[in-house]
């Protein structure tokens, strides 16, 4: 039987497949180790203050010594990212929608939680086991809807999207710290910028949007009604969708 590709490293490790070997001293560091260290330095100091170097610092170690765990900063953000993630909600019995609901306001929760993670996950996709059992349980919400495989990896992905994005309006467009007083302040006064350069002729409609206060207060930029507005547009169209395919079926 042919081989599968290899493992990129950091990968390997995070699933307990790098080689162990039997001879030579026990390995006194762990990756599990040095990302509970790295992903600490990032809760104290945002992302900017991980480096090989602090991370080595924050141990008592020296810098060199954690290459034989992890070979690059970029390997270590892939680790973070996957270690950072908590449990993802389980279905305990919740129709798709109400799965979906749940699962969707958690993801946005954590990334609210730990800011840091915006400038992580937005482009990598999940390789972790945390990561990929937040992928299981939101495909998982989606058995016997009569939706494909791709039509359910779909959704799924356009939800983690929505969290995502939802997260980084909320912290000020991808922010790296919590929204507090300032940041908020910041969104209420966004519709006033647009007030003062938009025209009614170039831009009418958005012109309009903002006359009759579309953008609303700063605090909604981060309450819940609004993070649920949209997702039930999303759901509604899912649901729309489960239905043309049991309308479908012979």
């Amino acid at each position: 039987m042919a081989e599968g590709p290899a493992l990129p490293p950091v990968v390997a490790r995070m699933w307990g497949r790098d080689p162990v070997s039997r001879h030579g001293p026990r390995p006194s560091l762990s990756l599990e180790g040095i990302t509970a260290a790295a992903i600490g330095i990032a809760d104290a100091e945002g992302l900017a203050g991980v480096r090989m170097s602090s991370v080595a610092r924050s141990m008592g170690v020296a810098t060199m010594s954690l290459y034989r765990y992890v070979g690059s900063k970029d390997e270590l953000l892939v680790a973070m990212a996957d270690a950072a993630a908590p449990d993802p909600p389980e279905p305990e019995g919740a129709g798709w929608r109400d799965h979906l609901t749940a699962w969707t306001r958690a993801h946005r929760d954590f990334l609210l939680d730990r800011p840091w993670l915006l400038h992580i996950t937005r482009f990598a996709p999940p390789m972790g086991p945390r990561s990929l059992l937040w992928l299981d349980r939101g495909l998982a919400a989606l058995d016997g809807t009569g939706l494909g495989a791709g039509e359910r990896m779909n959704v799924v992905s356009t939800l983690t999207g929505y969290a995502v994005s939802h997260a980084g309006l909320a912290l000020g467009a991808g922010g790296s710290e919590p929204p507090g007083d300032e940041e908020v302040a910041g969104l209420a006064e966004y519709g006033a910028i647009l007030a003062e350069v938009l025209d009614s002729e170039t831009y009418p409609a958005l012109a309009a949007a903002v006359g009759e206060d579309a953008f609303g207060d700063g605090d909604e930029w981060i309450d819940d009604g609004d993070f649920g507005f949209g997702l039930g547009l999303l759901l509604d169209g899912v649901e729309a969708l489960i239905a043309a395919r049991r309308t479908a079926r012979p």
